[in-house]
């Protein structure tokens, strides 16, 4: 699901919540998700540093203080830059995730 340095910590489970899960996860510079797609709605909470978010149409780079919301089913990832760490809390409902090939360019210029 990830490639270079990134770990996780859950902040709930199915012992405290029934649709709704947190995990805080931390990406070392140049570590991010694999492309990956949701059957749920998902929110990214920005704690800390710089990261982009990308779909197949466009990347954005965030920064502690953002929000973002991905649709079910679309084709995205998550993570740091090359140069600078990034870690959010992910909001997720129940469902499935579908990890696909890893992210081969990063279209963004020095974010």
């Amino acid at each position: 699901m990830f490639t270079g340095q990134v770990s996780g910590a859950g902040l709930s489970d199915q012992s405290t919540a029934k649709q709704l899960f947190l995990r805080l996860v931390r990406f070392s510079p140049g570590g991010r998700t694999v492309w990956h797609t949701h059957s749920f709605e998902q929110g990214l909470v920005i704690v800390e540093g710089k990261g982009i978010v990308a779909t197949e149409a466009q990347e954005n780079v965030v920064e502690a203080g953002d929000i973002v919301i991905v649709v079910p089913d679309e084709k995205h990832w998550h993570g740091a830059t090359e140069t600078t760490a990034m870690a959010h809390v992910a909001i997720n409902g129940p469902g499935e995730t579908t990890p696909m090939e890893p992210v081969e360019k990063i279209r963004t210029q020095n974010p």
